[in-house]
């Protein structure tokens, strides 16, 4: 019987199911035997997602979350073994990778929309450019996404990263020392952004295509070696829960509201702005990765030379190619 015969959820089941196959088959005989799997969760981003799209219903294993207020300690208890997978930009896992955790990128998501990442100033501000810069004073995370946007920037406007002074802050801090004058510019990233631009601050215009806006789902080395299966599963929910969160901006700003505190204004602005679509592992992403290390060398950053191609696990492409496939089908069909 061809395909068209079937009915939408037949097909979905039948094609997922061939997938999941692939990893859950091995282990059909009792699935509580699986261990839990431990996400590292940054400022609740991962949890909120997974809830709000439905797919942490119904997981043959425990997700258990922990908290984490940037990327930076995120990537530490990476390297040390405290969880076993987790989020976080392509600057800041340079800085993990340099501290010689041994992780992998098993999943990358592209965030479009505007000012996902921007240099921010005061509205009152004389600053119009990111040359202006020189001299001043920019606060941002330490290796965070922000800091490799400002250095990128500086590079495309002439300057080095000792035309300016940075301040090592969380964005909690950086907003207060922006408005109170003791950081002329802010490199941050959404939704901080957005709340800036709400309350009349000003974005610097920059150069288009200075970061790639990935975000890196990794994992240490243990875990996809002992946790193969729920990580083949966790990747596939992500994926789902990203196409969930494109189709649905409101529900994903009210979940995200009740957590964050923000206004739902600010969160729902960014969502109908932003898009997530999966990226397969290729060497062009290895490419692109190296390049930030390299930036990071140069700059002094990092003290040594990182070789970031021991850095990816090409192999989980397979199965989240294959459930988008499933996906799309499913989808069409149920369209006829």
């Amino acid at each position: 019987m061809s395909a068209p015969f079937f009915k939408p959820l037949r097909v979905k089941h039948l094609l997922l199911g061939a997938v999941l196959a692939l990893s859950f088959g091995q282990y059909s005989h009792a699935a509580q035997t699986l261990q839990p799997l431990l996400v590292a969760n940054q400022k609740s981003a991962l949890k909120v997602l997974l809830e709000v799209s439905g797919e942490l219903k119904d997981a043959p294993y425990e997700i258990k979350f922990s908290e984490f207020p940037s990327a930076s300690p995120l990537g530490e208890a990476l390297n040390a073994g405290a969880v076993d997978v987790g989020a976080l930009g392509d600057a800041p896992y340079v800085f993990a990778l340099g501290a010689g955790a041994s992780l992998k990128v098993i999943s990358i998501t592209h965030i479009s929309g505007r000012y996902t990442t921007a240099l921010i100033v005061r509205n009152d501000s004389p600053i119009k450019s990111v040359a202006d810069l020189k001299g001043k004073r920019i606060v941002t995370g330490r290796g965070s996404i922000g800091h490799y946007l400002a250095i990128r920037a500086l590079n495309e406007a002439g300057l080095t990263t000792g035309d300016v002074k940075f301040v090592y802050l969380l964005p909690s801090e950086s907003r207060l020392i922006l408005d109170n004058g003791d950081a002329d510019a802010w490199a941050t990233w959404a939704p901080y952004t957005t709340v800036a631009t709400q309350s009349g601050a000003r974005i610097l215009p920059n150069g288009p295509d200075l970061l790639t806006n990935h975000s890196y789902l990794a994992a240490t080395s243990k875990a996809i070696a002992e946790k193969r299966a729920q990580l083949d599963d966790f990747v596939v929910r992500l994926d789902r829960a990203y196409r969930w969160v494109n189709a649905h901006p409101k529900e994903y700003a009210a979940a995200q509201a009740k957590v964050t505190g923000l206004p739902l204004e600010v969160h729902l602005e960014v969502n109908r702005d932003t898009k997530m679509e999966r990226v397969s592992i290729d060497d062009s992403v290895v490419k692109g990765l190296q390049n930030t290390a390299d930036i990071y060398e140069r700059e002094g950053i990092l003290n040594k030379h990182v070789d970031v191609s021991h850095g990816f696990d090409p192999q989980f492409n397979a199965i989240r190619l294959a459930a988008e496939q499933a996906a799309v089908t499913s989808d069409s069909q149920a369209a006829r």
